[in-house]
């Protein structure tokens, strides 16, 4: 079985009740649920979650929430890594076995079936044991500065005068979704370590959603269509 996981905690700080908040007229969570029910790589898709709220609406949008998670999986300092091990053992203990595994944020409306499908792709051509959506920094990382008694010094000042075209390209983690192989989980094998592969996304579709600002701006990136995102 190859599984989705869509975990989704009830606590967030900065934007109460975030998962469910409605984006563009649908709870957010519910389109990553639809994301991950359209992907014809995934067989089965479970929500993880410490919330009756969040469990009832993921019900109702298809999903299944065969379990509810853990207070001590539910703080500001769990892991994803520790929650997708906890849903991995729990789905196994059921009897099922597990050949992938793909976790989905609950707040990442600009990923799609596509998307996930193409990861699946590579995870299984690469033999690596993480697949992670990830996106290129849009100006060179080299140039960074920081403050240093209020006035401006750069990280690499040896890049000084190093043309943009010249610098070697950098990229982070998206924080949209992970392909995990279940043996890796197992062994907590780090999810952007020396064994995970990049599937690269357009900028115009990688926002992290943590403030109120964020969420304006996401909703505007939407609207526009950013890339390819659903209606």
């Amino acid at each position: 079985m190859r599984l989705g996981l869509i975990p989704a905690r009830g606590g967030s700080k900065r934007i109460p009740r975030k998962n469910i908040l409605p984006f563009h007229g649908k709870p957010m969570i519910v389109r990553s649920i639809e994301a991950a029910l359209a992907c014809g790589r995934i067989d089965t898709v479970i929500v993880s979650t410490d919330d009756e709220e969040i469990a009832a609406l993921a019900r109702s949008a298809g999903a299944q929430v065969p379990f509810m998670r853990a207070a001590e999986l539910s703080g500001d300092h769990a892991t994803t890594l520790a929650v997708i091990a906890d849903a991995l053992e729990k789905t196994e203990a059921q009897g099922a076995r597990v050949e992938a595994l793909c976790c989905l944020y609950a707040t990442a409306p600009f990923t799609t079936a596509a998307d996930l499908e193409a990861a699946h792709g590579l995870l299984e051509e690469s033999g690596a044991s993480y697949v992670f959506a990830a996106a290129e920094f849009p100006y060179p990382i080299q140039r960074a500065l920081r403050l240093v008694g209020g006035r401006a010094a750069m990280f690499h000042p040896e890049h000084a005068a190093t043309r943009s075209q010249d610098l070697e390209p950098a990229f982070h983690d998206a924080g949209q979704f992970y392909w995990c192989r279940p043996e890796a989980v197992r062994a907590g094998r780090p999810m952007l370590g020396p064994d995970a592969v990049p599937y690269l996304m357009d900028r115009a579709r990688v926002q992290d959603i943590d403030t109120p600002e964020d969420w304006a701006f996401a909703e505007k990136l939407f609207a526009l269509g950013a890339g390819g995102a659903p209606s």
